[in-house]
């Protein structure tokens, strides 16, 4: 293996912030420090620029089969436009098939990921059939494979969605076995009956996803989710967290000494619900689950991050090409339900966080890497720059200006949710295990560069 030095950059982590070279030996760092005298097989004076760790990214589907098709994006594909914008690892979803055991989704994900993905990767396992077999599944999964988190589904009845007692019963057994459970917080009945009430009104136009799924279906669902985990004790973790009356849920939990892990996606800091009202089938471009909200929610969501309620931005990347959308131009219902976001992410972070003052550089450290790491058991290894850590960097220049688009983005779809967003700081450099990945656009690593990454038991202490 080779040594490569950082010379002249700022190192950023989600505590410090120091002006320093790196060295990296292999795929780790060995040294940091002012001005260091070593030799190197390649050398990168980063001048001007921030060196920020790898972005994380906790929440992706990667050629997910859903609602009669498959996300757009591979493994290969979904990883490598993540590499570009900065992102080096991602947790995907193993999703368990309701009759079929825990083993057989991950062996599945494994074939579509191994020898595949160009970054790192490592999995959640999504449980949809939870039973006396699952339940004997879950030692095996959490100490051969490495698998610590898992996820269920509030929505989607009749596909994906378990009842309460399923969700109590996985939580009482992962107490003792080091899982936490995380959930897609929607009730799923309240939510089949407005899709149903207004399709039989002719309401077929994607203005009526968010219209049949409001705030409050989320909240609720939220709520009893928290109540049950905190019956059991179970460790607990709600995903892609879209509004106000969510976290007023979760403050509440705090109040009785809860620790409940919030996640929001870059979507619902930046985008709101009136792009479902946009004219003819635009809106489809943003159908994912749950929906986009108001102004006043994007407000909420970031002053929940500066008050340490949310601890990772993610993306809920899930990609669909316009045809695809199609199939749902008559019935609402029947869109798929995603959208990308794995490029863009990072950098509309810093540019619409940091760059506009509503977040500090540290916190957009520990939002992009850090406090995913933490909950999901990769820190130190990720989720920073340090000594012994994998040598996940990002070189990135904070003053470079450009402008998102889908004829310019690597993600393997056809539209952007943000084309034309003006976007001030862009990733320079990306560098996975001490290997150059990216640099200046160009692609330096290829289709099977990614590992997989096995986690420990859950650690409430991280």
């Amino acid at each position: 293996m080779g040594s490569l030095l950082i010379k002249n950059g700022t190192v950023v982590t989600a505590t410090d912030k120091y002006r320093a070279d790196v060295y990296v030996e292999g795929e780790t760092v060995a040294i940091i420090g002012a001005q260091l005298e070593v030799s190197a097989d390649r050398e990168i004076d980063a001048s001007d620029c921030y060196l920020f760790p790898g972005g994380i990214d906790a929440h992706t589907h990667m050629e997910l089969p859903f609602m009669g098709t498959h996300a757009s994006d591979t493994f290969a594909s979904g990883t490598l436009a993540g590499l570009h914008g900065g992102t080096t690892t991602i947790i995907d979803f193993a999703i368990q098939t309701q009759g079929e055991s825990l083993e057989a989704a991950i062996r599945e994900w494994h074939k579509k990921a191994d020898g595949h993905a160009v970054g790192d990767y490592a999995f959640h396992c999504a449980v949809t059939d939870f039973n006396d077999s699952t339940r004997q599944e879950l030692v095996h999964v959490i100490n051969e494979h490495g698998i610590n988190s898992f996820k269920v589904f509030m929505a989607y009845k009749g596909a994906l969605m378990v009842d309460d007692r399923q969700m109590y019963e996985l939580m009482q057994a992962l107490v003792s076995l080091g899982g936490i459970v995380t959930a897609h917080t929607e009730n799923g009945d309240m939510i089949d009956s407005n899709i149903q009430k207004n399709l039989q009104a002719g309401n077929t136009a994607p203005k009526y996803h968010v219209l049949s799924r409001p705030a409050l279906c989320e909240a609720e669902a939220a709520g009893r989710a928290i109540d049950i985990a905190y019956q059991t004790g179970c460790a607990f973790y709600i995903v892609h967290t879209t509004c106000e009356e969510t976290l007023a849920r979760v403050r509440a939990a705090m109040s009785r000494n809860q620790k409940v892990h919030v996640e929001t996606c870059i979507q619902y800091l930046l985008l709101d619900d009136s792009y479902y009202f946009k004219a003819g089938f635009e809106g489809a471009k943003v159908v994912m689950s749950p929906p986009l909200r108001k102004k006043k929610d994007q407000d909420a969501l970031w002053a929940a991050i500066n008050q340490n309620l949310v601890q990772h931005v993610a993306t809920d990347h899930c990609p669909f090409c316009m045809d695809q959308k199609a199939m749902g131009k008559d019935d609402f219902s029947k869109i798929p339900n995603g959208a990308p976001g794995i490029e863009n992410r990072f950098e509309l972070l810093y540019s619409e966080g940091v760059g506009k003052g509503r977040i500090g550089l540290n916190k957009f450290v520990e939002m992009s890497s850090t406090g995913a790491a933490k909950i999901f058991g990769l820190f130190p290894r990720k989720g920073t720059i340090a000594v012994g850590s994998d040598a996940d960097i990002v070189i990135f220049d904070p003053q470079a200006k450009h402008t998102i688009s889908a004829e310019t983005h690597h993600m393997n779809v056809d539209y952007n949710a943000y084309e034309g967003w003006q976007v001030r700081g862009k990733t320079r450099t990306t560098i996975l295990r001490g290997t150059v990945a990216i640099d200046n656009g160009e692609a330096l690593v290829g289709e099977g560069f990614g590992k997989y990454l096995k986690r420990p038991p859950f650690n409430p202490l991280h």
